[in-house]
């Protein structure tokens, strides 16, 4: 059931919503020297936020805008109530489905597909088995570029696009079986490699009971593996901090996976090698903390020789000594300053005077 209200002034304007678009699309195949630009456009259209007159209309509410129970809820964007509307009217979306398909090899043109007919997908039934591959790798693909710009801006704009993918296909077998195998195995990839930024690590339990078979299971090991296959690759594709950071902060999360030994080494030599600095990754001091610590909850065998091997790498970047030693300096004095004051009030007074 869609959430937005369907109302007289509301299908007018989603109505006009569908022209404005269509005309777009049909700017875009006219003139092929500006047809990037006019996508990206578009794309950026359908990514914005409705604003309150807009909220007000399409839930049906004309005083929206000063309602509490919608100030409280979440911003909504156009492309989430136009799938909604593509996929409870699938008639009304064929047209511009057929423009995209037209300019199917354009930047851009998955971007728009995957943002208002992802729902559309698991919806409507098509007859040919060629075609819903099409469809499906499109979805695939689109989402991905999609969700990388959410990486490469820190950000979780497409959050909505992530949390139906996941919840509402991946997790619901009857809806994921409505594409192919090979899209169903692409769409675990790339949920694989996300599931992070988007905050779902509390679902990575049932994630994983819904994989689906992959031909090469013998050779690579079982959903958990495949897994954290992906989630190597995608750190060591990271080069925004904030976000490296974030995934770090929730690999601890592994902790008790079943995994081959290949899979194990392959994500130890992954946080290992943010750990150090210098070339090639060039982690800053954050980074490599948050590695240290990961690494060492994840793999506790092997610790000290670890740091031991780490020290004397170390030595081979003269130009970090300065920096290293003031760094030891200030956590020596932070540690001595927290020592002092446990020693002034230890804890139990402090929440002895807490408490009364």
């Amino acid at each position: 059931m869609s959430p937005f209200a369907v109302t007289a002034k509301s299908s007018a304007y989603f109505s006009a919503l569908t022209q404005e678009i269509d005309k777009k699309l049909h700017k875009a195949i006219a003139s092929p020297n500006q047809r990037r630009d006019l996508l990206q456009a578009l794309f950026a259209d359908i990514a914005l936020e409705v604003d309150d007159r807009a909220r007000a209309i399409i839930l049906g509410r004309e005083d929206a805008a000063s309602d509490s129970w919608i100030d409280a809820k979440a911003p909504i964007c156009f492309y989430d109530v136009l799938a909604d509307h593509f996929s409870l009217q699938p008639e009304l979306g064929k047209p511009i489905l057929v423009l995209i398909v037209q300019l199917w090899s354009q930047p851009f043109a998955s971007h728009i597909f995957a943002l208002l007919f992802h729902k559309w997908l698991f919806e409507v039934e098509l007859d040919s088995a060629d075609v819903l591959l099409r469809y499906s790798s499109a979805l695939v693909q689109g989402a991905t570029n999609i969700f990388w710009i959410d990486v490469q801006t820190n950000t979780t704009h497409f959050h909505s696009l992530f949390s139906y993918l996941l919840v509402d296909v991946a997790l619901v077998p009857e809806r994921l079986k409505k594409i192919p195998l090979q899209a169903q195995r692409d769409l675990f990839h790339l949920l694989s490699r996300f599931i992070f930024l988007y905050n779902q690590v509390d679902k990575i339990e049932s994630f994983l009971k819904n994989f689906p078979v992959f031909p090469n299971a013998f050779f690579i090991g079982g959903p958990a593996d495949i897994f954290v296959i992906e989630l190597a690759d995608q750190l060591q594709k990271l080069k925004v901090e904030p976000v490296l950071l974030h995934y770090l902060s929730h690999i601890k999360v592994l902790q008790g996976l079943e995994l081959r030994m290949t899979t194990s080494t392959r994500l130890k030599t992954c946080l290992y090698s943010f750990t150090s600095p210098g070339g090639p990754m060039y982690p800053t001091r954050a980074v490599r903390h948050a590695a240290w610590d990961a690494l060492d909850f994840l793999f506790p065998v092997g610790r000290y020789p670890r740091h031991i091997i780490s020290l004397f790498f170390r030595l081979m970047y003269p130009w970090y000594w300065p920096s290293s030693c003031w760094n030891f300096v200030l956590s020596c004095i932070q540690a001595i300053l927290y020592s002092v004051l446990g020693l002034i009030f230890p804890r139990h007074k402090l929440r002895d005077r807490h408490q009364s």
